[in-house]
């Protein structure tokens, strides 16, 4: 076995992988950019290497520098994470001459796998289903049309080294099919660097279905079952479970046992997964192999028990596989989201900057039978006041949890999602609680297609309808109620102008423009309960017991006999004298005041926003690399103004109306701050 391996990545993946390491008595390298000086991979490993500039291109993706390092360190084995070179032949091949092992599969596998239309005619010939289509390169649009119309639409144009949604495109018809060959290939050229493009046909109301693999130098090959992983914004996974609602059980075993066979084809050795699209009438269909660790492992983990990366390491040293298909386990369900640095009321922007507070829920347990097994996960790479960096995916963390069934674990991620602090930055936590509500994701009604065609016009508050939105106002009265015991009890306070606790309040909720609720509320202590209060809003009555500590943002209590975990805070809206509370995805903004204090606050004239329509706001923090325009030029709405650069990702900014440029007050090349001024309109 190894005694020290390098980790050649960053953030949560490092992380897991140290973790494991650790548990198996190997001492670990961290390698870290210029922007990851202080990240939390660096902080975990026993040593660390500085391999170059912040941009992944200059560090994390230099072959050269990672090797530099393992001789360095004396590092016998390179752990490649996902993303980065972990699907690179050529660093495979490197680590294999410089006599490095590399934790992954030969570079034989990834090459043969790594080729869309490659891997695509050794499925075929490993007995494996494919999409029906042409899997030659293709030569231009014209061609493209006719191969299109021989298939049948709808067809889906790919580049062949394509990846992320980039060089992808479905066409309808003879114009889009004729269309969408030329822009897959121009987006193929500029991220590839390799613009062949191929031809399939698109199944309808497919879902995205992966099972993992798992090899050894021993010729082993077994399946670990499937995931789930439908739930995707733009060709991007948000949410992923295991075991999938939809297949049987015998479509579970015919597709294994086809990953199996491809695997062995390519003498696979190492955790790997085999990609599936399935039709509504569970036909399935290769899609591509994945020669690393997947993002989504963990729920693998969970219901088979196995530690995928100690496998790994395991396998890399030579080592047999310890366990056969039959002793494969399916216990339970595992559901894991993706929380991500992005604001999805603003359109899912990247979200930059400082972790002002970082404090994921507690990981625990549950009883299983006669064994405990893991409840809640967090897998993450950042901490409570570090930076999530522009340069890199806008992952913030894995929220992993494990239940007895399907919808245990939705409650279990519910309620974990509840308990989620994060400030500082915006995460798309709202959104993955809107998802987990949805009566189509609840029952797994659902395909690819099912935030597209949810969210297709962006996702706004009131996409997450809370299922009693007066216990929202009963919690914001049940704090204050707290907050004024404790101000009560304060000494040297003025005769005859004591604070007094008070049982009648006016819960205001705050509407935009003014559009304010006003709820009449009664609370009352038990008398022999302390932190117990009987909350009544209107006709309806609420009671309420927590022992949170006045000041922290996660509240866990009862209420009406049922378990709750809510985040609760003073200050942080645009009122300075609101209590703002959250549960459920679904977000108030509050003012308990006396009835007398009510009714002056009825009294309050409303303050308009200021018009910002004649200005060009930065929606994220970012690099602006262009300024389209120059001072004085006329702009049409639509057209292209400024192009900021985030997360790996250029995102265009245009004009929402016609207008004329004024002054440009931020130069290209300028890091911005979320809602800086870009620039003025006449």
């Amino acid at each position: 076995m190894f005694t020290k391996i390098l980790i050649a990545n960053r953030g949560e993946i490092a992380c897991r992988v140290i973790a494991t390491a650790k548990k198996m008595g190997i001492a670990t390298v961290a390698v870290y950019s210029d922007a990851d000086k202080e990240a939390r991979h660096v902080k975990l490993a026993d040593e660390a290497v500085h391999i170059g500039a912040a941009p992944s291109r200059e560090s994390y993706l230099l072959a050269d520098k990672i090797i530099a390092a393992c001789k360095q360190t004396g590092a016998q084995a390179v752990h490649p994470g996902y993303g980065f070179l972990s699907e690179n032949e050529a660093f495979a091949k490197r680590c294999e001459d410089e006599g490095i092992a590399f934790i992954g599969p030969k570079a034989h596998s990834i090459a043969a796998m790594g080729d869309k239309i490659a891997s695509k005619k050794l499925a075929n010939e490993a007995k494996v289903n494919t999409i029906p289509g042409y899997n030659d390169a293709i030569s231009g649009p014209e061609q493209a049309v006719e191969i299109a119309k021989g298939i049948g639409y709808p067809v889906m144009i790919k580049a062949s080294a394509g990846g992320g949604g980039k060089g992808l495109r479905v066409a309808f018809n003879d114009k889009e099919a004729f269309e969408g060959f030329a822009s897959c290939q121009n987006e193929a050229r500029n991220s590839f660097g390799d613009d062949r493009i191929f031809i399939e046909k698109f199944v309808q109301e497919p879902r995205h279905i992966e099972i993992q693999v798992l090899g050894d130098s021993h010729g082993n090959v077994i399946y670990l079952n499937e995931r789930e992983c439908s739930i995707q914004r733009r060709h991007q996974k948000v949410i992923e479970e295991a075991p999938s609602p939809f297949i049987s059980d015998a479509t579970r075993k015919a597709m294994g046992e086809q990953a199996v066979q491809l695997a062995k084809a390519v003498k696979y050795q190492s955790a790997g997964t085999v990609e599936f699209v399935v039709g509504k009438d569970q036909d399935f269909y290769f899609l591509e192999m994945n020669t690393r660790l997947q993002v989504e492992h963990p729920v693998t983990e969970c219901i088979t028990g196995l530690d995928l990366v100690e496998l790994m390491i395991r396998v890399a040293a030579g080592e047999k596989l310890p366990l056969t298909q039959a002793d494969v386990k399916r216990d339970g369900w595992a559901i894991e989201c993706r929380i991500n640095a992005e604001d999805p009321f603003r359109n899912f922007l990247p979200s930059t900057g400082r972790l002002v507070r970082f404090q994921p829920p507690e990981e625990s347990m549950f009883q299983s039978d006669t064994t405990k097994k893991l409840g809640v996960r967090v897998d993450t790479g950042v901490y409570e006041g570090g930076e999530i960096p522009m340069y890199y995916d806008s992952m913030i963390a894995k929220l992993i949890v494990h239940g007895t069934d399907r919808n245990d674990a939705i409650a279990k991620m519910r309620a974990a999602l509840n308990g989620f602090v994060i400030r500082g930055i915006s995460s798309n936590i709202p959104f993955q609680a809107a998802l987990l509500a949805h009566p189509r994701f609840v029952t797994g009604d659902f395909n690819t297609g099912f935030i597209a065609e949810n969210y297709g016009k962006g996702f706004h508050a009131e996409d997450v309808p809370h299922s009693d939105p007066l216990f929202l106002v009963a919690l914001a009265a049940f704090m204050n109620r707290r907050y004024r015991a404790r101000a009560s009890g304060i000494s040297g306070q003025l005769a005859g102008h004591e604070v007094k606790v008070g049982e009648q309040f006016v819960v205001v909720t705050l509407g935009a423009a003014g559009q304010n609720q006003h709820h009449e509320v009664t609370v009352s202590d038990f008398e022999d309960k302390s932190g117990s209060s009987a909350v009544l809003v209107g006709g309806t009555s609420y009671q309420i017991s927590s022992n949170a500590t006045l000041g922290q943002i996660r509240v866990q209590g009862v209420c009406n006999g049922q378990d709750f975990t809510a985040q609760v805070e003073r200050g942080v809206g645009k009122n300075p004298l609101a209590l703002r509370i959250a549960h459920n995805g679904t977000q108030i903004d509050a003012l308990v005041l006396s009835p007398l204090g009510a009714k002056l606050h009825k009294l309050m004239p409303f303050k308009a926003p200021p018009d910002l329509s004649k200005f060009l706001l930065s929606p994220m923090p970012g690099l602006l690399v262009d300024v389209a325009v120059q001072p004085g030029q006329k702009v049409q709405a639509g057209e292209k103004l400024a192009v900021i650069e985030a997360m790996k990702m250029e995102n265009i900014l245009f004009a929402a109306q016609d207008g004329v440029v004024g002054k440009i007050t931020a130069g290209k090349g300028e890091s911005l701050a979320v809602d800086q001024i870009i620039l003025e309109f006449q």
